[in-house]
């Protein structure tokens, strides 16, 4: 009897042993599996990566060292650039406008392209809708600036409907109502690329759901707050990331009708940038383009790290 039981400890063991041993190999094959995997993706995306390197990277250190030097001699001067900027009251102004733009135009932007998406979506004329809704991305800067001036000029066509209307009209872009003529430029050129966007999440919320969701007697509203809008964390991320940089490509029309000198409510960041680029103040704008990148980042890393903690 206690040579079977010696036998079947053995046996028992040796067994083990075996299972363990395949465990292991079982892992060291799946690691390794998935560094083939990340190796051939790393592959894939070098090229770009090396592009974003030589054009991106490359220059951008570059602005960064340049932002420690003098403009005229290249001399080392810390921060002194830094310090420059922020006490810069152009600086001040142009860093205050955008902010407030942004803060007015992307919420503007979001909520109505998700309106607008929500309804081509179920419309059969959608498709025909969303291209005319594209039209305006597709049109030049000199042309929208050139349509701008002849709508909100001084003795533009808006004041010539005004004036039939016994309205008294205004000089739309030397005014307050400069800025609010730059949102809807802004919105207007944007939307449609943003509906785009929503549609894409719309598309990949499955039909069965909002089916099954009907059979338990749930209303049209019920399935947009409980379904539609939960699917759409993912495309809600992107459309405000990419919203928020396309809030910063202003400029051209800005500029093109209002010229170096804007009023001063519509005088942005990109404004400043060319101001100093004419005057060859390459040291404030170096600091300054340093600066805005990284407010940018942080407020990108930010969003994302809201957005995780809302997924989780």
């Amino acid at each position: 009897m206690e040579r079977r039981a010696k036998g079947f400890r053995k046996f028992y063991h040796r067994k083990r042993e075996v299972r363990t041993a395949r465990g292991r190999v079982g892992q060291t094959q799946k690691k390794n599996g998935k560094r083939r995997k990340q190796l051939r993706g790393f592959l894939w995306i070098l090229p770009s990566f090396l592009g974003v390197m030589v054009f991106y990277l490359l220059p951008y250190g570059d602005v960064l060292r340049r932002s420690f030097l003098g403009a005229v001699d290249g001399r080392f001067v810390g921060l002194e650039n830094y310090k420059s900027i922020f006490s810069n009251t152009a600086f001040q102004l142009a860093v205050k406008n955008t902010l407030c733009f942004t803060v007015v135009c992307i919420p503007a932007l979001i909520l109505l392209a998700l309106v607008c998406a929500v309804i081509l979506f179920r419309s059969k004329y959608g498709g025909v809708i969303k291209s005319a809704f594209l039209m305006p991305m597709a049109l030049p800067a000199v042309s929208v600036a050139l349509m701008w001036r002849l709508l909100f000029h001084a003795q533009g066509i808006l004041n010539q409907w005004l004036a039939q209307l016994g309205i008294a009209g205004s000089d739309w872009m030397n005014g307050g109502q400069a800025f609010w003529v730059l949102v809807f430029s802004y919105i207007w050129k944007n939307l449609g690329y943003d509906i785009v966007l929503w549609m894409a999440g719309l598309a990949g919320i499955s039909e069965n759901i909002y089916e099954a969701a009907r059979v338990d007697g749930a209303g049209e509203w019920q399935c947009f707050f409980k379904i539609t809008l939960p699917n759409l964390k993912s495309s809600l991320y992107t459309i405000t990331v990419l919203s928020f940089l396309n809030s910063f490509k202003v400029f051209r029309e800005a500029y093109l009708v209002a010229g170096d000198y804007p009023h001063e409510s519509i005088y942005m960041m990109q404004h400043l940038f060319n101001n100093w680029f004419r005057g060859f103040s390459f040291d404030k704008m170096a600091a300054a383009a340093v600066v805005e990148s990284a407010v940018l980042l942080l407020l990108i890393l930010l969003l994302q790290k809201a957005w995780d903690n809302k997924e989780g």
